[in-house]
């Protein structure tokens, strides 16, 4: 696949996977928030609950179940480190959770999955 028709994939998961969230009740904050340590695909709130959530498309599930490993993971705590004191209230919980999409299914949300 090309670089060009990887990134369009992932920018119909995230798509895809901010339609899921807000059906879920949760309000979409920001989306692609770059930092100098790396990109968070989605910062999505519901209540006191803060969440860097991380987008990965793959075409089946035995390619989601390698998509997301602990150095991907640290990426996304470190750049949520950055961009917390901007989404932050007093009194929040913040967690980093991963949504895994593939086609003909339902997305796969794991919440809190770093929990490092």
């Amino acid at each position: 696949m090309s670089r060009q028709a990887a990134e369009q994939r992932g920018r119909k998961a995230e798509t895809l996977a901010a339609w899921w969230l807000r059906l879920r009740g949760w309000r979409i904050l920001a989306s692609r928030a770059r930092t100098p340590v790396g990109e968070v695909d989605l910062i999505a709130r519901r209540g006191r609950t803060l969440a860097f959530v991380e987008v990965k498309a793959r075409a089946s599930d035995a390619a989601l179940d390698l998509a997301i490993d602990r150095k991907r993971l640290v990426r996304v705590a470190r750049a949520a480190e950055i961009l917390s004191p901007r989404y932050q209230r007093a009194g929040d919980d913040i967690r980093i959770d991963v949504i895994l999409i593939r086609p003909r299914a339902w997305p796969r949300h794991i919440p809190n999955a770093w929990h490092g």
